[in-house]
């Protein structure tokens, strides 16, 4: 049997072990209602199935069972690769354009609550609006107007987006497809092209190399006719120099020569020679000169008496011998 203190033991640990369970249930759910937004990121709130609020970075408390995340929005700038659509030209040409178009979310409540879906919304209107660019367009100005394209839907798309709270940064078109027979086309005028390029570089490259060559040459004329005319130069000036230093030479000998016959004419002053030995001294020059290789000779009348002063003293000479002899 249990007693009364058994009965009371026993409901204390039941109103325990209940009071327990309630401080989990209590401690979970404000666990729960405690949320921590990331960075880039924006919660949005809402209170009994109405928008209450959007919750940015940081520590928030939601009111259990009344408040409700609807929607974690990302506030980092988007990349939407699309297939490629079907799209016709001006003249007529089907060809497929894949775009990427990069955005970015700027007010969370309208990207939530503004459109269903708004990645393939904006799909959709992206091929509705290259499909009206590239309609007003020829295959040539498609082919080289990308930068205006890329401008065009970026301003369409972007005012269009507006109400969605979505901003459009870029709108870049990644390829552009020609039908086969097109590209084919096109391949055969790129190589025309490259080639006649090709023909005219090296045409432009003979010619560069004759004018170098020709440049070359009238160069090494140049420094040919400069070396020649410095060669005359010198020749010119070593037979100059010859010449000075020959006459120089010449003009010493002489010097030296006139310099001999000035000292032996002072030491004949000195020695006061008398008349015999002048009359000697001029026999003497005169014989020197008659050994040169003129045809006439003057002779000086001092020397002429001088001679027959000689020829006077040969024959004294010659008739004291014979009176001698006998």
């Amino acid at each position: 049997m249990y007693t009364s203190s058994n009965l009371m033991n026993s409901g204390g640990g039941f109103m325990t072990i209940l009071l327990i369970i309630v401080v989990v249930i209590i401690l979970i759910l404000l666990v729960r209602c405690l949320r921590i937004v990331p960075q880039a990121y924006v919660y949005v709130v809402e209170r009994l199935g109405a928008y209450h609020a959007s919750w940015g970075t940081g520590l928030h408390i939601a009111v259990p069972i009344i408040d409700r995340v609807s929607k974690k929005v990302n506030l980092k700038e988007l990349v939407a690769d699309f297939p490629p659509q079907p799209v016709i030209t001006k003249d007529n040409v089907t060809m497929q354009i894949d775009t990427v178009i990069y955005l970015q979310i700027t007010d969370p409540k309208l990207y939530v609550y503004g459109v269903d879906n708004p990645i393939r919304a904006i799909e959709n209107l992206t091929a509705t609006t290259l499909r009206n660019i590239i309609g007003d367009l020829e295959l040539d100005q498609t082919l080289t107007s990308r930068d205006i394209i890329n401008s065009k839907m970026r301003m369409i798309l972007d005012e269009a987006t507006d109400p969605w709270g979505i901003k459009i940064n870029r709108v870049e078109l990644k390829n552009i497809m020609p039908p086969k027979e097109i590209q084919d086309s096109m391949e055969k005028q790129m190589k025309a092209e490259r080639e006649r390029r090709e023909k005219i570089l090296q045409a432009e490259g003979e010619k560069r190399s004759s004018i170098l060559v020709a440049e070359g040459e009238k160069q090494s004329m140049i420094l040919r006719a400069e070396a020649e005319k410095e060669a005359a130069i010198l020749r010119a000036d070593a037979e100059k120099e010859a010449t000075i230093r020959k006459a120089e030479g010449e003009a010493q000998a002489i010097l030296k020569v006139q310099q001999a016959t000035a000292e032996g004419l002072k030491m004949l002053n000195e020695a006061s020679p008398d008349r015999n030995v002048i009359a000697i001294k001029s026999l003497e020059a005169f014989e020197k000169a008659a050994d040169g290789k003129a045809t006439k000779i003057i002779i000086p009348s001092e020397i002429q008496s001088i001679a027959g002063l000689a020829a006077g003293l040969k024959e004294i000479v010659s008739d004291d011998k014979s009176d001698i002899q006998k």
